[in-house]
């Protein structure tokens, strides 16, 4: 059942892009984001999927969007602000290929590095030179860049390194934006989940290393993550966690990594009993 609408924002109407919001999280985002009054351009791979969803959940439009081209970045924002100014732009696209380094075909590493960093890097850029052209203009001030990461940024997960070291260079990105445009009334936020039970994780190896410590955790819903993202915008809160506890735990891995990964047997024995009991 839908929400309650929330109250249009002082600043409305003002437009926001969601990539990769076909389905899943970014979905999730793009519904919060037309409850609180955006014009909300759902953007995704799959341009027929993007244009059901906007028609689904009442956003304004729906487009196909390759985020590994910077080109196509700019034309989206310019998209974007032909439905109104833009004051969001939200970069959820990802991918989730699991295995070791030194498994992983050249295609799946090099596509995490290019839609998980390189997505986020093009995206914001097209968004901050948007917020500058309309201040400029007098049109609007400001903006929110909001980028969907992961728990796995902030410390070491085995069978997902590369994945794990592709968020959390986003997250490095973020952290950095966030004061580079913070007196232009920019600001830059990112969502850490944990687990989510969307395709990315249920495309993980049956019983893999991967996916065997991802559900050893806290399985959030997307609608969780789409709250705890756009619950930051008006805010100079760089990033949070989901759950805050979990958190915590990885930032403490990342300190002792080698203590730490002694425990990673328990840990995966610990998901494979959770991924057994969901599908009894």
């Amino acid at each position: 059942m839908r929400r309650r609408r929330h109250e249009i924002p002082a600043h409305a109407p003002r437009s926001a892009v969601v990539t990769g919001a076909a389905r899943g999280i970014g979905e999730a985002i793009a519904t919060e984001l037309v409850d609180r009054g955006y014009r909300v351009l759902v953007t995704d791979l799959d341009a027929d999927a993007a244009r059901a969803t906007a028609e689904r959940i009442g956003a304004a439009d729906g487009t196909a969007h390759d985020v590994t081209d910077p080109v196509d970045a700019r034309a989206i924002a310019d998209r974007a602000r032909g439905l109104a100014p833009l004051g969001a732009w939200i970069a959820n696209a990802g991918v989730g290929f699991d295995g070791a380094l030194t498994e992983l075909s050249e295609a799946h590493a090099r596509a995490l590095v290019e839609v998980n960093l390189l997505g986020p890097i093009w995206g914001a850029r097209a968004a901050v030179a948007a917020f500058r052209e309309q201040a400029a203009a007098g049109v609007a001030h400001g903006g929110e860049i909001g980028v969907t990461v992961s728990l796995s940024a902030l410390g070491p997960v085995p069978g997902l390194s590369v994945y794990a070291a592709s968020k959390a260079g986003a997250l490095s990105v973020v952290s950095g934006l966030a004061s580079e445009v913070r007196r232009e009334g920019i600001r830059v936020h990112a969502v850490c989940p944990d687990g989510v039970n969307t395709e990315l994780l249920r495309g993980m190896a049956p019983g893999g290393q991967a996916q065997a410590l991802v559900r050893s955790g806290t399985l959030v819903t997307a609608e969780q993550v789409a709250h705890g993202l756009v619950g930051m915008f008006g805010t100079h809160r760089v990033y949070r966690t989901l759950p805050a506890w979990r958190g915590a735990v990885l930032r403490l891995t990342a300190l002792i990594p080698g203590p730490a990964l002694r425990l990673e047997p328990a840990m995966r024995a610990i998901g494979a009993r959770k991924a057994r009991s969901l599908r009894a």
